[in-house]
C-alpha cells in the first residue's frame, strides 16, 4: 500500500479544486484493495457546494460530469433532523442540486458535508474491513490506531450513519482525528488538502494491511480440477430468468478455501462490505453433495431468508451468484461476461480476507437482518440499474 500521487501531475490543477479531487479520485479507484466496482465516494466543497460522487460512477474512470454539486447549508441541515426517509432524502438533495441533470449525490453526501474538511474520502479498504470481519476487531483496530480514530459500530449507511456520526462528533476537535472507521464497512479521511486527504487514507490502510502482513500467512498452494454437469447452467439461468454463463475463480487461495473444513460456516457468516451484498446476495450455493439437491436447499434457504425479515419487499431471483464446491474450489454466475468478471474480483478479494480473518480467531461480518436491509435497499438496488 503506498501513494501514488503524482506531484508534477497534480500542478495542473492547481488552480481547479474539481479536477484535483477527479485525479485523486481515481487514484483510489485505481487499487482495487481500496475500492471494487463502483465502491466508495469523494468530495470536495467548493463556495458553499458540495461536489460529492454521484451514484452509480465508478471512482476509477470518474470524471467532472460524475460529481454532483449540491446546497451545502441544505446537507448539513438534514443532519440535525431526528428523522429522515429515504426518500426524503433523496428529493431534497436533488432539489439543492444545482445542475439538476447532474447524477444523483451519493448515499453518503450529508455524512460528506458535516465533516469539516475541504476533501473527504470513502472506501472500502480490505484490509481495514477484514480485521474489522473478526470476533475482536473493533479492540483490535483501537489497538493498531488509538484514540485519534473515530471508530463507529456498524449502522445502516446513508442518514442513519450521518445522524450518528453528527450526534458522536458535536464535541470532537476534528483536527485532532486521523480519519473514520465504520466497522464492517470501510473508512473516512479528509483534509483541506487534496493530496494530505488521499496519502493520509493510504497511512490508514497501510497500518491495517502491515498488522495483516505480521500477524496472519496465507498458504495457498492448492490446485484442482472444478467439474459441474451441463444442466446446472440450466437450471441457475431458470432461478435468475435470463441465462446465464459460469467462471470458475481460477485462483490457489479459492482452492485453498474449498477445501476448508468449516467453508460452509464461514461464507454464512457475511460479505466482505455492505455494498457487495447487491451483487453476491446475502450467501452463496455450498455444493457437497448432488448439484440439484443443494440447489434446492438454497433456494429454500433463501426464501426463509426473505420470509425472515421482509416487511413490504418482492423478493429478488432466487438464482445463487456464486458457489463454493467442496474440495474443488469456487464459481461465479453472471448474466455476461462483464458480471462474471465484476463477481469473480469481489469473491477473490471476499476469499483472501477470509482467509486471514480465520487466522485472527474467526469470520463474520454483518448479521443477516443488517445484510438484507442492503440487499433490498431500494437506493442499493437502484446502482445495479445504472
Amino acid at each position: 500500500m503506498q501513494s501514488h500521487f503524482d506531484d508534477k501531475q497534480a500542478t495542473k490543477y492547481q488552480n481547479d479544486p474539481l479536477a484535483l479531487r477527479v485525479y485523486t479520485s481515481r487514484l483510489l479507484g485505481m487499487d482495487q484493495d481500496l475500492v471494487l466496482h463502483g465502491g466508495g465516494n469523494t468530495s470536495v466543497k467548493i463556495d458553499n457546494l458540495l461536489y460529492v460522487k454521484g451514484s452509480g460512477w465508478d471512482l476509477a474512470t470518474i470524471e467532472k460530469e460524475g460529481f454532483a454539486g449540491v446546497d451545502l447549508d441544505v446537507l448539513k441541515e438534514m443532519a440535525t433532523r431526528e428523522n429522515l426517509t429515504d426518500t426524503q432524502m433523496v428529493k431534497e438533495q436533488k432539489e439543492a442540486m444545482i445542475d439538476k441533470s447532474a447524477p444523483n449525490p451519493s448515499i453518503e453526501a450529508i455524512l460528506h458535508a458535516i465533516i469539516p474538511f475541504k476533501f473527504v474520502d470513502h472506501t472500502h479498504a480490505d484490509a481495514v474491513v477484514t480485521i474489522s470481519n473478526t470476533p475482536n476487531g473493533k479492540q483490535l483496530l483501537e489497538k493498531i490506531y488509538g484514540k485519534n480514530m473515530l471508530i463507529i459500530d456498524y449502522v445502516m449507511p446513508g442518514f442513519i450513519l450521518a445522524k450518528t456520526i453528527y450526534n458522536q462528533t458535536k464535541e470532537i476537535d476534528w483536527d485532532k482525528l486521523e480519519g473514520i472507521i465504520l466497522l464492517h464497512h470501510g473508512v473516512f479521511s479528509f483534509d483541506n488538502d487534496g493530496k494530505k486527504s488521499y496519502e493520509k487514507m493510504i497511512d490508514i490502510v497501510k497500518k491495517a494491511s502491515d498488522y495483516l502482513d505480521k500477524n496472519t500467512q496465507i498458504n495457498c498452494n492448492d490446485t484442482a480440477k472444478i467439474t459441474y454437469p451441463s444442466n446446472f447452467i440450466d437450471a441457475i439461468s431458470k432461478l435468475r430468468g435470463e441465462d446465464i454463463s459460469i467462471k470458475v475463480i481460477n485462483t490457489s487461495c479459492a482452492y485453498h478455501f474449498a477445501k476448508l473444513k468449516d467453508a460452509r460456516k464461514i461464507i454464512n457468516n457475511g460479505p466482505l462490505t455492505p455494498e457487495h451484498v447487491i451483487r453476491t446476495k446475502a450467501f452463496p450455493l455450498y455444493i457437497e453433495n448432488s448439484f440439484e439437491d443443494d440447489l434446492r436447499a438454497f433456494t429454500q434457504e433463501y426464501k426463509e431468508y426473505f420470509k425472515t425479515y421482509a416487511t413490504n419487499q418482492q423478493i429478488l431471483d432466487l438464482a445463487p451468484r456464486w458457489a463454493v464446491i467442496k474440495d474443488q474450489g469456487v464459481i461465479v454466475f453472471g448474466k455476461d461476461e462483464k458480471e462474471n468478471n465484476i463477481l469473480t474480483d469481489i469473491i477473490s478479494h471476499t476469499i483472501n480476507a477470509m482467509l486471514r480473518a480465520i487466522e485472527l480467531g474467526g469470520w463474520h461480518s454483518l448479521d443477516r437482518k443488517d445484510i438484507f436491509d442492503m440487499e433490498y435497499w431500494e437506493l442499493e438496488q437502484a446502482k445495479l440499474k445504472k
